[in-house]
């Protein structure tokens, strides 16, 4: 499976602290962040650097988000956030008219923030396949077809998510809130503390993952790690199968 890893978004926040905590909250090794204050900016650097994702305040001191919105779909489909202090049904209203993907109100949590961003970004990443596919593992997320060696394997959805996310970080060591965050979305503040431990144990008893394979690592205190054989040594990781 090849993903286009250059993947760029421009934060558009006129809050500069803000605008740096969401940077460092999202934070990713395949992940660009071109930061904009203003409207002006946000225009220049839209064209500029071609982003492939948008976090979009709507107050800015030189404008409106949702004028800015309203311009960028007249001739660009790049996906937005909005990000406003706004608890406004209408405001909701107005942004997801004007051609938003999605919207999160001020304060929010940055659980919730990275799962918006990650979802946007899963549904609009281009990819040149869709087919994960190693001769002993092949996972097809398109038509939901799970085989370990020519077997078909049953996921459940948080399994299947799971999964998903191992595969499109290989060797990335992904945190325990970030991926409950991510598997389970908005109903995240209802799911049991060992609930990812649970999916995850279960998903290594369906693969198989034997002591030799090593697919599925934890990352002691932190996290999972797929494929661990592609981690640098001296990277300070202790790993349990």
């Amino acid at each position: 499976m090849v993903y286009d890893m250059s993947y760029k978004i421009l934060v558009a926040e006129d809050d500069r602290g803000l605008n740096e905590g969401v940077r460092l909250a999202l934070g990713q090794r395949d992940v660009t962040f071109v930061p904009a204050y203003t409207l002006a900016e946000a225009r220049e650097l839209t064209e500029a650097e071609q982003p492939d994702m948008i976090l979009l305040d709507i107050n800015f001191p030189d404008g409106s988000g949702f004028d800015f919105l309203r311009e960028l779909r007249r001739k660009s489909k790049v996906p937005v956030l909005v990000i406003t202090a706004n608890d406004m049904e209408l405001d909701e209203v107005k942004g997801l008219t004007l051609g938003a993907d999605d919207y999160i109100t001020k304060p929010f949590g940055l659980m919730a923030l990275r799962a918006r961003v990650e979802n946007i970004r899963r549904r609009t990443m281009k990819q040149a396949a869709f087919v994960y596919d190693t001769g002993k593992y092949r996972f097809d997320f398109e038509t939901l077809d799970f085989r370990v060696e020519g077997r078909e394997v049953s996921l459940s959805t948080p399994e299947q998510r799971l999964l998903r996310l191992f595969v499109e970080h290989p060797g990335q060591t992904l945190t325990r809130d970030r991926l409950t965050a991510l598997i389970w979305q908005d109903a995240v503040d209802y799911v049991d503390e060992n609930a990812l431990t649970v999916t995850v144990s279960r998903l290594r008893k369906k693969l198989e993952i034997r002591e030799a394979d090593g697919s599925i690592c934890t990352v002691y205190g932190v996290g999972y790690v797929w494929n661990p054989e592609n981690i640098r040594e001296g990277e300070g990781y202790a790993y349990r199968l």
